[in-house]
């Protein structure tokens, strides 16, 4: 990011020191907005974004140090450089303490201020430059977006192509399927894959949040909003400014907060609870649900105008029962990670082992079959996992074929097999054969006849 592209916020009560700042810096390509005192500097923090920050020790109202704390507390971004014509070594030992950058002693020349300045700017450059280098190398070492969720079958391809063609766009994507079907997967694949990944991705669950906390949660609250709220906070929305903020469970959302978030959805700005101002945001909204969002606008749960700003494009996640073929890529892709985080070599499974479990019905989904997997590896310790070591208990079994409860054909099966083995055994001697299986010889070649044995 260029000089040009950098935003200072300087505080101090005195006009002169402002406007000399305000000359020198702006000469070299600085954005500066200017405050006169702590709570207006913090006021600024709220509504804009300040790469650097300098502020006077000594101001009324609200000084520099306390200033400092509080921002320190909200979370506010910009580095901080103090500057005081009351220094001492103990006055700067205490503003490094609290999290400022650099200390500078007025009066002092523009040019010993602009180097200052400059050698901060190259301390928040070569962070951003970390910080970068570290999201890189994750990326580098495991899949992200679409690629990262897991599938050979037709269907989730093409619901993959929705993914990449919806990520590109700013609007809004509800995304529906079971619990466990990995919707928050597919909200981050919307995420990685759009000109936001490198901003942040947040998620909340409407539904594990009381009604009372979530609008705060959402939208923030300013101090003494209400009993407790001893400092200003930033809410999701304002945490997730220029990312993504997945609304997970949003069927639960309350009725009383959903007006408040469609004039989120259509301003594209929030008010913190107990705030007197709005604030502007730039986030895309991702929701979810495992509900039926139509059923519950027809019930008068849900608002309708919400419904439609929500689902300007829908993602229906099929259950894991109707795409079978997404089994084996599946276990072949979580099987070593469990077995890494159990700190045991990674078993292999059988044929008849994976036949089975693309037969079950699995209501828990994805999640449900990871359950199975790690349990299976917790209590079988083979190096070979088959059938009978499945750990399928708290599971849905095998589909019941009606016509393997005939005890008739049951007993016509067992009893061919038996006749096999016997003829088997005496090389084809039928007279043999017929006393170990302890009939007579008429009944053992009426029943070969009529069993088709060769």
């Amino acid at each position: 990011m260029s000089i040009k592209e950098r935003h200072i916020l300087v505080i101090d009560d005195e006009a002169s020191m402002r406007h000399m700042l305000q000359l020198v810096l702006a000469r070299e390509g600085y954005t500066i907005t200017e405050a006169v005192s702590g709570c207006q500097g913090l006021e600024r923090l709220r509504t804009k974004h300040f790469d650097l920050v300098l502020c006077d020790i000594k101001m009324p109202e609200m000084d520099g140090l306390t200033f400092l704390k509080e921002k320190v507390q909200q979370q506010f971004a910009g580095t901080v450089i103090m500057m005081s014509a009351y220094g001492s070594i103990e006055t700067a030992v205490e503003c490094l303490k609290q999290g400022a950058y650099d200390y500078i002693s007025k009066p002092f020349r523009p040019d010993e201020i602009l180097l200052t300045v400059r050698k901060a700017e190259e301390r928040l450059q070569l962070r951003q430059e970390n910080v970068q280098l570290k999201t890189n190398i994750k990326r580098s070492t495991r899949p992200q977006g679409a690629a990262a969720i897991i599938h050979c079958s037709a269907v989730m391809q093409t619901l993959i192509e929705t993914i990449r063609r919806a990520a590109d766009s700013p609007v809004s994507v509800l995304i529906t399927g079971a619990t466990g079907t990995g919707k928050e997967l597919v909200a981050r694949a919307l995420h990685a894959e759009s000109p936001r990944h490198d901003k942040p991705f947040l998620a909340v669950n409407c539904s594990a949040i009381p009604a009372g906390l979530l609008e705060s949660e959402l939208f923030g609250h300013a101090k003494g909003a209400f009993t407790g709220a001893d400092r200003d906070r930033t809410g999701l929305f304002g945490a997730a400014d220029g990312g993504t903020l997945l609304l997970d469970e949003i069927g639960d959302l309350p009725r009383e907060l959903q007006p408040k978030l469609l004039r989120v959805l259509q301003e594209n700005e929030i008010r913190r609870v107990g705030d007197s101002h709005a604030r502007s945001v730039d986030v895309r909204v991702i929701a979810a649900t495992a509900k039926d969002l139509k059923q519950a606008v027809s019930n008068g749960a849900f608002r309708e105008d919400l419904y439609y700003r929500l689902a300007v494009v829908t993602i229906e996640l099929p259950p894991l029962c109707e795409r079978p073929d997404d089994i084996a890529p599946l276990v072949e892709s979580y099987l070593p990670r469990i077995a890494a985080r159990l700190k045991r070599p990674t078993p292999t499974l059988t044929a008849e082992a994976l036949r089975c479990l693309e037969q079950l019905k699995w209501p828990g989904n994805i999640r449900e079959l990871l359950n199975v997997l790690e349990k299976t590896l917790v209590l079988c310790r083979e190096e070979s996992i088959t059938a009978t070591d499945l750990v399928l208990s708290d599971s849905p079994q095998m589909p019941i074929d009606p016509d393997t409860l005939s005890l008739k054909k049951a007993m016509i099966a067992l009893e061919r097999d038996y006749i096999e083995k016997a003829l088997t055994l005496t090389s084809g001697n039928k007279t043999q054969a017929a006393k170990i299986l302890e009939i007579s010889l008429r009944s053992l070649l009426y029943k070969i006849k009529d069993y088709g044995i060769e």
